[in-house]
């Protein structure tokens, strides 16, 4: 089986989609139900939608929204935000989502625990984002707001260890920045765990998917890529046609 490419969609807090630059500078992108239905008919791999202001704002899911979220997909969906528990969890699958990703949760292992062993590891993701610290790697929560003593690599570590069956490992210092993944972050986080590494957070073309997947990652995922195009950032939503999927793997995403 090929490795997945992942678009990654992110909801503000009135659930529309919107893109940022290092998790600020919103910028709207549109109606996620549209956006679902274009990616829909472009076959896409797999859809995370996160809701990137829930944690912060202590809002549960909205497993409303969710559930017909879900029903407009024709691809596997996950989401992330808001979830601390199984009580969280258990309606959002009933809904429709095949996997929830965890954000600030994931740094307890005890709820990260129980939500494996009552989906299952493949149905929990743990997100890391980190950022540079004075030249030191540090896992943060809450967009960046707090921050932690520990690195990626130790987190990874912890949340495999806990129970998580898959890693989101985002890099805000890249995110929106289009300028390709930092892959000796991707290779660190890679070679020290043993479950499935998305590498998300600066890929802005076919070539730098390539080189995620080249440094280790199991799966590459990107925001920038999918909704905008050209130097200004124009919105439109892309996704690989399967001749250009078949040149990132032999060609290392050099497209003829």
């Amino acid at each position: 089986m090929r490795p997945r490419i992942i678009p990654v969609l992110l909801l503000d807090s009135r659930k529309r989609l919107v893109k940022t630059r290092r998790f600020s500078e919103e910028v709207y992108i549109g109606d996620p139900f549209n956006v679902i239905r274009i990616f829909n008919e472009k076959e896409v791999d797999e859809v995370c939608v996160l809701d990137i202001n829930a944690s912060i704002e202590e809002r549960p899911p909205d497993v409303g929204f969710l559930a017909e979220l879900a029903s407009e997909c024709f691809m596997p969906l996950s989401y992330g935000g808001g979830i601390k528990s199984v009580a969280d969890a258990t309606p959002i699958f009933a809904a429709g989502v095949e996997k929830v990703v965890l954000g600030r949760a994931s740094n307890d292992p005890v709820a990260v625990r129980a939500l494996a062993d009552s989906f299952g590891s493949q149905a929990v993701a743990a997100c890391i984002d980190c950022r540079r610290i004075h030249n030191d790697w540090r896992v943060v929560f809450d967009r960046g707001r707090a921050v932690t003593s520990r690195d990626p690599v130790a987190q990874a570590s912890a949340v495999e260890q806990a129970g998580a069956g898959e890693i989101i490992l985002q890099n805000i210092d890249r995110d929106g920045e289009r300028t390709g993944y930092d892959v000796n972050l991707v290779r660190a986080v890679s070679g020290a765990v043993n479950v499935p590494v998305v590498a998300l957070g600066g890929a802005g073309q076919l070539s730098h998917l390539a080189e995620g997947l080249r440094a280790g990652a199991s799966a590459v995922a990107s925001g920038s890529a999918f909704v905008f195009i050209g130097r200004l950032r124009a919105v439109l939503i892309t996704y690989p046609s399967p001749h250009n999927v078949k040149e990132i793997f032999t060609n290392g995403g050099a497209v003829s």
